[in-house]
């Protein structure tokens, strides 16, 4: 095994005070290095590692941040319009939010590990809404992803998972079939909504099976005062004798398996505060 030198270059403890353009940074590590005001248009900064650094109010103009790390850095009040961020990574940096809305990366599998980059970020800063933002792109570009792993004709996906005699394939229609499954039953525990829905609608099917089986179906009467008597039977306030067992077990399973889910959303709400 032979080891050879990455080639990165180290900057340490320097202040750009005037424009930059077209000027290339690429592979540095910048250590403590700031701005601020200024703008940098065409700078290529691909792969760059910068540490505890500080860009105030900077205009970042066309720039490569392709493959860059960022560290403990402040990009407060700077924009990045037509900046590249491709496989960026952000680790307590404090940066305005108005990038997950211009500057996402161009195919949803990229999409997906930026967002979720920057979700984990604003997530240890305490930054809610920018968070609650960052789950909404990451989850959106999932579903897309996952959807065109299984179904999209395109060369890049018929290359990587096959066609349908491929287990790849076939792993991936699942994968999406259970997110479609956790989007509809709660919004992927992001969406109260969605958890209220479904109990609704569980209380409708739970209605129809009392009145089809303990009820004369053929009387619309006997559809609402079985809509009255379910819930107190779901919420176990009553355990009718004509009820069987098992079908008493799958209902308290099924209201502590809400509760859970219920809790959930809940908790990771307020831990992103």
């Amino acid at each position: 095994m032979s080891v050879i030198d990455s080639g990165r270059t180290r900057l340490e403890d320097k202040i750009f005070d005037s424009d930059l353009e077209n000027e290339s940074f690429h592979n540095y590590l910048f250590v403590r290095i700031g701005s601020k005001k200024q703008k940098f248009v065409g700078v290529d900064f691909s792969h760059t590692y910068f540490e505890h650094c500080y860009f105030r109010n900077i205009i970042f103009e066309d720039c490569n941040f392709n493959g860059c790390k960022f560290i403990n850095c402040n990009f407060t009040q700077s924009t990045f319009p037509g900046s590249k961020f491709e496989y960026a990574i952000f680790e307590k940096t404090l940066i305005e939010d108005e990038i997950l809305s211009n500057n996402c990366p161009s195919y949803d599998n990229l999409i997906q590990k930026f967002a979720r980059s920057l979700r984990l970020n604003y997530q240890s800063l305490g930054e809610a809404v920018s968070a609650n933002k960052a789950i909404k792109i990451e989850l959106k570009a999932t579903k897309n992803h996952l959807y065109d792993a299984w179904n999209s004709n395109k060369t890049y996906y018929r290359t990587k998972y096959g066609n349908w005699k491929s287990w790849e394939r076939w792993e991936m229609f699942f994968k999406w079939l259970n997110f479609k499954i956790h989007e509809f039953v709660w919004g992927n525990g992001e969406n109260v909504r969605k958890l209220i829905l479904t109990g609704i609608y569980l209380w409708i099917v739970c209605t129809l099976i009392h009145t089809f089986c303990f009820k004369n179906s053929s009387l619309i009467i006997s559809y609402w005062e079985s809509f009255k008597e379910v819930p107190s039977i779901i919420w176990g306030v009553r355990k009718p004798d004509y009820y069987s067992a098992n079908y008493l077990t799958f209902l308290t399973i099924l209201r502590f398996l809400g509760f859970a889910l219920f809790t959930s959303i809940i908790i990771k709400r307020f831990n992103r505060r």
